[in-house]
C-alpha cells in the first residue's frame, strides 16, 4: 500500500491493521511443519524458525534453514519488526525473497471469505498469476500459513543478489529443491523457483522435469545451465534491466546449488564425486561483522592548560541533541497561525514546449490559495552567480523532467499535493532531447567553457615512448541524499518587505541575494536563518535558493501575505536537484617499459545537464587536480561541459576531484598491467618527490605525502598483504581477494580569492556568557564545535561559557558558501580576529585585577563602558588561476593523504565486502582529531559508495528511476570495511591556515576508489584463471552486476547477449 499511496497517488480512505487479529497471529507446532498466522511480523517468524533448527532433526529443518537465510537480509530490523509474513505473500512482489523457498517448499495457504469459508491452496507455479496478483478472490483473506518439514535426502537451499547485501531489494533470488532417492545422488523430485526473472516468482518446470532421474553429477549440472538459459529468457528491454548479469545468476545460483548439494552428499558418502578444494568458499556466504576501528592521533602538549580545548577530541556539540532527535531542523520550527504549504509541479517533459498551464481544477479544490506561475514573478530569470541565465519557473518551454513549473500553496500539506496533482499542463514536445555524454558530443551539445591546460611537449614526448595506452571510463553520479531534504519557511514581516528565511542551505547570503532580486527589494530586507543542516555535501545552495525565492513570492503581502512553508519529499528532493555529475574521462597515455610516465593527453567530459549550474567550477577542479600525486613532465588536459536534457548537476563534496582522478588512477593501473608491475610500484615511480610544481605551475612540497604513504604501507602491512592475498586466491576459484593503496594531494581553498574571505561577530553578555556568530553553516561537519574551541582558546575560558546559535545574514553579512574544505579557515581566522580584539579591550581590566574571575572583568568592564561586542575579519588566502597564461596559485595549501584497503569478492554473484582499510591523514596540527577523523571516515564512506554501491539510473525517455532509498542505495554498516583504521599524521604543520590545521572535509571521498580498485584488482585475479590477462575496462560504480561480468567464465560465456540497436534498453548510462 506505501508505494502506491506515496508514488503512484493511489488513496484509500480506510486501511485495516490485521496486527491485533488473534487468528492471524498464531504458530503451532504439527506433525508435518509449522503454521503461522499471517499476521505474524517476519521478526517472529524468523526468532521461531531459530528455534526450530535448533530443537528439531537436521533432517527437519532445511526449509527453516532456507528461510532463515533470506530473512536475515531481508529489509532491516525494523521493517522486520513489523512487515508480515502474509503481506511478503499477497504483494506478490517479483523480488520476494520469501515466496521462491516457499512455493519450492510445497507450503500451503489457508484463505477465507465471509461468504465461501475456508479453502486450502497450495503456495505453488499456479499462486501468482501476475504483477502483484494471486489466484485469491478478491473477498478472501490470507489466514495462515503453513511451512512443511524436510525429510531425509531433501535438500533445500536459497539465494539472493541485490545492489546491497541488506535493506536491499534483490535482483535475483531463488529457492531450490531437490529430493533424491533414498540412499542415491539420482534425483527423485526437484523443485526451482526464481524471483526477479519476470512478472512473477518463476517455476522451471520444463528443467526440472528434465533432471529428474539424473544423477548429481557434471554433466547433469551442464545440461541444467542450457536448459535454464532456455526456459528463463529475458529481453534487452526488460524492465529492471541487467539482462544478461540476471541470466547469469540464474546460472551462478543452480551452480551454487550443485556445490552445496554435492558437498552434503559427500558428507553422507553417497557420491564419489570430490568437489574441487578451491570451490569450497563458493558456497559460503559473506558474514556481517560489527565493525572494528582504531583511530590515532596526536595528543596536546603536556603543557596545554586543561581548558584550552584546541587540539583535544571534543565531542561534536549538537551530537546529543541528534541522536536524541532533539535537535531543532527547519521543518521542526513550530507553525504559525495562518501558515500556508507550498508544493511544487515539476515538467513530465524532457525537451517541450509549455502550450498551456490550467490551474482551475486545483484551484477549486479545498484548501487551496493560489498557484504561482513564471508570469507572477517580479523577477523570473536569475542574474546573479552561480545560476545566471536560469529561470525560477519555466517559462515558454521545459528542458528536463524536473523542472519546476509552478506551485501551489495552499492551507495543508495534504491539500497542496491533492492540487499539485491536479494541475494541467499541456506540452508540445519538441526535439532533439539529449541524455548522454556519447549523445551530447555527437551532437556538438556542449556549454562554452574553455578549460585546457597543457605542461612540456605531448606529442614529442609520444614519439619517444615505449608503449602508448589508449582507453576511456565511465564514473557515474551520485545523489547527496542527505537526512534532511531541501527545506525552507518564510515569514513576511508584514512592513518595508522584510522577510525572515529559515532555511536548509550552505549558502544563506546567496539565498538572501536571490530573495531579494526576485522580490524587487535590497537585501537588507530579507535576512536568512539557519541552525544546523541535516546533511548538504553541496547539494543545498543553487537549488535551496531557488525553491525559497518560489516560496518567497507566496509569502509577499500582495499575494498572501502569510507565512509558506515547502518541505520537499526525498523522491521530490532527487527529481529536481540534480547531483554529482557523471564523468566520461578519454586518456592516451605513453610511457616506459621502466614504468615512467612521460605524456599523457586526457580529456573530461561532465554530464551538466540543462543548466550549467556549477558545473564549469567542477570542470575546473578536475582539469586543475587530475594530476593527483603524480609528477608527469608532459600533460594535456581539456575539460568540456554536456549540455543534456536532465535536471542540472551541481556542487557535491569534492567537486570534479573524485571524478578526474579516477580516470588518473585508471590510467595508472593499465600501465601497471602492461609493464607486468604492480600498481604501487607504478605510483611510486611517478609520484611527486620534494619540492616540485603542478602543471599550473604552483609550487609545493612533497615531504608529507611520502610520510603518509610509506607510513600507510607500514601500518596496513601491504606488502605481506599483497603475499596473503596472492597465495589466497591461488587456493580459491571463486572468491577472490584484491588490494589497492592510493595516495593524494588535495587542494584546499576556493580558487577565486574573493571567497575565501570570512567574518565572525562575538558578543560577550554581562553575565560572562559568550555568544559567537560566523559565516559558516552547521551541516554536521563540526564547524560550530570548532569555532566554540577557537573561542574558548583566545578568550581563555572553558567553552562551557560558549554559546553558537544559528547563522544568520544579519550578523554576519556576504559570508561565503560552506565548501571547499575551507570553512574552518576563514571562519576561524575570522573568530580568532574578533576574540583577539575583545581581549585587547579587557587587557587593562585584567591587569587591575590579575586575581579576578572571567565573570568579575566582564562585569566591571561594562560599567567602564568598554564595548563587549566586535567583529572579526579574515581575508583569506590569495589564490588566483590565470587561464591564459596557463599558471597560477588556485589552491592555499595541500591536504595529503594515503590509503590501502583490501577487499573479497564473490565471482559467481558479484558480491563484495570490505576487509580492511587503513588510512594516513595529513592534517596539519589537527584542532579536533575526532571531528577530523570523523570527517575521513564518513567522506571515504561517501566516496565508497560513489564507487561501487551508489547508481543513478534513468529512462530512455530521461526520468529518473531511482528516486528513494527502495531504489537507490548508500552504504550501510555492513558496507564499512571490517577493521577500518584510521591514523593523523604527527609533527605535521601548516602555517597558512588557522593553528596550523589543515581542511579535511572533502578530500577522502576520493580514497573510496581505494576498495574500487581492490575490486578491480581481485577480478583482475579471478580473470586469470579464466585465461585472460592485461587491462580491461571496469566503470564506476563496480556494481555487483559489472564485478560479476568482468569475472568471465564457462556461466558467462553461456549468456546470449543482444546486440545494441535491435531494442530499447530499460535503462541508460548517462
Amino acid at each position: 500500500l506505501g508505494p502506491d499511496m506515496k508514488f503512484k497517488g493511489v488513496f484509500h480512505p480506510v486501511i485495516l491493521c490485521p496486527a491485533r487479529i488473534l487468528e492471524m497471529n498464531v504458530v503451532y507446532y504439527t506433525e508435518y511443519g509449522i503454521t503461522f498466522g499471517a499476521a505474524c511480523s517476519l521478526d517472529l517468524v524468523k526468532n521461531t524458525l531459530t528455534k526450530a533448527v535448533s530443537e528439531l532433526s537436521k533432517e527437519k529443518i532445511e526449509v527453516f534453514c532456507a528461510l532463515l537465510r533470506q530473512l536475515k537480509s531481508l529489509g532491516g530490523q525494523q521493517i522486520r519488526n513489523v512487515a508480515s509474513l502474509g503481506g511478503n505473500i499477497m504483494s506478490a512482489n517479483p523480488t520476494s525473497d520469501l515466496n521462491p523457498i516457499l512455493a519450492a517448499a510445497n507450503c500451503t495457504l489457508n484463505l477465507a471469505s465471509a461468504e465461501a469459508g475456508t479453502r486450502e491452496i497450495a503456495l505453488n507455479e499456479d499462486f501468482f498469476v501476475g504483477f502483484g496478483k494471486t489466484a485469491a478472490k478478491p473477498d478472501e483473506v490470507l489466514v495462515s500459513v503453513h511451512i512443511p518439514y524436510s525429510s531425509k535426502w531433501e535438500y533445500m537451499f536459497a539465494f539472493r543478489q541485490a545492489q546491497r547485501r541488506e535493506n536491499a531489494f534483490s535482483i535475483v533470488n531463488s529457492g531450490m529443491r531437490v529430493l533424491f532417492h533414498e540412499e542415491t545422488a539420482a534425483i527423485e523430485d526437484l523443485r526451482i523457483f526464481y524471483g526477479g526473472m519476470g512478472p512473477t516468482t518463476v517455476s522451471v518446470k520444463k528443467t526440472c522435469k528434465e533432471l529428474i532421474g539424473r544423477p548429481w553429477n557434471e554433466e547433469m549440472l551442464s545440461e541444467a545451465c542450457r536448459l535454464l538459459l532456455d526456459e528463463l529468457p529475458l529481453p534487452g528491454s526488460a524492465p529492471g534491466g541487467m539482462v544478461e548479469y540476471r541470466r547469469a545468476l540464474t546460472l551462478s545460483f543452480f551452480f551454487k546449488f550443485y556445490l552445496s548439494v554435492l558437498h552434503r552428499l559427500k558428507e553422507m558418502n553417497i557420491t564419489g564425486q570430490d568437489m574441487p578444494l578451491g570451490y569450497f568458499t563458493a558456497i559460503e556466504d559473506f558474514q556481517n561483522e560489527t565493525p572494528q576501528s582504531l583511530q590515532i592521533y596526536q595528543e596536546v602538549t603536556q603543557g596545554q592548560p586543561s581548558w584550552d580545548p584546541v587540539g583535544r577530541p571534543i565531542i561534536h556539540q549538537s551530537a546529543i541533541k541528534q541522536a536524541t532527535g532533539e535537535a531543532v531542523y527547519c521543518d521542526d520550527i513550530p507553525s504559525l497561525d495562518g501558515e500556508l504549504f507550498m508544493a511544487l509541479v515539476t515538467s513530465s517533459r524532457p525537451h517541450a514546449k509549455i502550450v498551456s498551464i490550467d490551474v482551475a481544477d486545483a484551484l477549486n479544490l479545498p484548501g487551496v490559495v493560489d498557484v504561482i506561475t513564471a508570469s507572477g514573478v517580479l523577477a523570473n530569470k536569475i542574474t546573479v552567480f552561480p545560476l545566471e541565465g536560469e529561470h525560477l519557473l519555466a517559462e515558454a518551454e521545459v528542458t528536463c523532467i524536473g523542472q519546476i513549473v509552478c506551485a501551489v500553496v495552499a492551507d495543508t500539506r495534504v491539500h497542496a499535493k491533492r492540487a499539485a496533482g491536479a494541475m494541467k499542463i499541456a506540452y508540445e514536445d519538441l526535439e532533439p532531447t539529449v541524455f548522454t555524454i556519447e549523445a551530447s558530443i555527437q551532437q556538438n551539445s556542449l556549454y562554452k567553457i574553455d578549460m585546457k591546460l597543457a605542461k612540456g611537449n605531448v606529442d614529442e614526448a609520444f614519439e619517444i615512448v615505449d608503449q602508448i595506452l589508449e582507453d576511456e571510463i565511465h564514473i557515474g553520479g551520485q545523489e547527496h541524499f542527505y537526512l534532511e531534504t531541501n527545506s525552507v519557511l518564510v515569514i513576511p514581516k508584514g512592513e518595508d518587505g522584510e522577510m525572515d528565511v529559515f532555511i536548509a542551505t550552505q549558502f544563506p547570503s546567496f539565498t538572501q541575494e536571490l530573495v531579494a532580486m526576485t522580490l524587487g527589494v535590497p537585501s537588507n530586507r530579507i535576512t536568512c536563518h539557519v541552525k544546523r543542516l541535516g546533511g548538504a555535501f553541496g547539494g543545498k545552495i543553487s537549488k535551496a535558493a531557488i525553491i525559497a525565492s518560489i516560496a518567497a513570492t507566496a509569502a509577499e503581502k500582495y499575494r498572501t501575505g502569510r507565512s509558506v512553508r515547502c518541505v520537499l519529499e526525498r523522491g521530490e528532493d532527487m527529481l529536481i536537484t540534480g547531483g554529482r555529475h557523471p564523468f566520461l574521462g578519454k586518456y592516451k597515455v605513453g610511457f616506459m617499459n621502466d614504468g615512467r610516465i612521460l605524456a599523457v593527453d586526457v580529456s573530461f567530459y561532465c554530464n551538466a545537464g540543462s543548466a550549467l549550474d556549477e558545473s564549469a567550477l567542477v570542470i575546473e577542479k578536475s582539469v586543475l587536480q587530475f594530476d593527483n600525486a603524480y609528477s608527469i613532465p608532459n600533460i594535456r588536459a581539456q575539460g568540456y561541459a554536456c549540455k543534456t536534457n536532465l535536471p542540472s548537476n551541481t556542487a557535491f563534496r569534492g567537486f570534479g576531484f573524485p571524478q578526474g582522478s579516477l580516470v588518473t588512477e585508471n590510467w595508472i593501473t593499465d600501465v601497471a598491467a602492461k609493464v607486468g608491475f604492480s600498481s604501487e610500484k607504478v605510483r611510486e615511480i611517478n609520484m611527486y618527490k620534494g619540492v616540485e610544481r603542478t602543471h599550473y605551475k604552483q609550487e609545493f612540497d612533497a615531504h608529507s605525502l611520502w610520510r603518509c604513504w610509506n607510513e600507510c604501507l607500514e601500518k596496513s602491512a601491504y606488502h605481506n598483504r599483497k603475499i596473503a592475498i596472492e597465495e589466497f586466491n591461488k587456493q580459491h576459484r571463486w572468491k577472490k581477494r584484491g588490494i589497492a593503496v592510493v595516495p593524494i594531494k588535495y587542494g584546499i581553498g576556493f580558487p577565486s580569492s574573493f571567497l575565501n574571505q570570512a567574518a565572525a561577530l562575538v558578543h560577550i553578555y554581562k553575565d560572562g556568557s559568550v555568544l559567537v556568530t560566523h559565516g559558516g553553516v552547521e551541516m554536521g561537519q563540526g564547524i560550530h564545535t570548532k569555532m566554540m574551541q577557537v573561542t574558548s582558546r583566545e578568550l581563555r575560558i572553558p567553552m562551557s561559557y560558549i554559546h553558537i546559535s544559528e547563522t544568520s545574514t544579519n550578523t554576519v553579512p556576504n559570508a561565503s558558501p560552506s565548501a571547499a574544505s575551507y570553512g574552518t579557515d576563514a571562519n576561524g581566522l575570522a573568530v580568532k580576529n574578533a576574540c583577539e580584539i575583545l581581549l585587547q579591550r579587557l587587557d587593562p581590566v585584567i591587569n587591575d585585577n590579575p586575581k579576578g574571575t572571567w565573570k568579575d572583568w566582564i562585569k566591571k568592564a561594562y560599567f567602564q563602558r568598554i564595548s563587549l561586542s566586535a567583529t572579526g575579519y579574515s581575508r583569506g588566502l590569495d589564490t588566483k588561476m590565470d587561464w591564459e597564461k596557463q599558471e597560477g596559485q588556485p589552491y592555499g595549501y595541500f591536504t595529503f593523504g594515503a590509503c590501502c584497503s583490501v577487499v573479497e569478492i564473490d565471482c559467481l554473484t558479484g558480491d563484495h565486502k570490505s576487509i580492511r582499510t587503513d588510512i594516513v591523514m595529513d592534517v596539519g596540527c589537527s584542532i579536533n582529531p575526532a571531528v577530523d577523523i570523523g570527517q575521513i571516515e564518513g567522506s571515504f564512506t561517501q566516496g565508497l559508495g560513489l564507487y561501487t554501491i551508489e547508481e543513478l539510473k534513468y529512462s530512455p525517455k530521461g526520468m529518473l528511476y531511482s528516486r528513494g532509498p527502495a531504489q537507490y542505495k548508500i552504504p550501510t554498516v555492513n558496507d564499512v570495511p571490517a577493521q577500518f583504521n584510521v591514523s593523523l599524521l604527527a609533527g605535521s604543520c601548516n602555517p597558512k591556515a588557522i593553528y596550523s590545521s589543515k581542511g579535511i572535509g572533502e578530500p577522502c571521498v576520493f580514497l573510496g576508489c581505494t576498495v574500487f580498485y581492490a575490486i578491480k584488482d581481485a577480478i583482475a585475479a579471478a580473470r586469470r584463471d579464466s585465461g585472460l590477462t592485461g587491462p580491461f575496462p571496469l566503470d564506476s560504480p563496480a556494481t555487483p552486476e559489472r564485478i560479476r561480468m568482468a569475472c568471465v567464465d564457462q556461466f558467462t560465456k553461456l549468456v546470449p547477449v543482444d546486440e545494441p540497436g535491435t531494442y530499447g534498453p530499460w535503462a541508460i548510462h548517462i
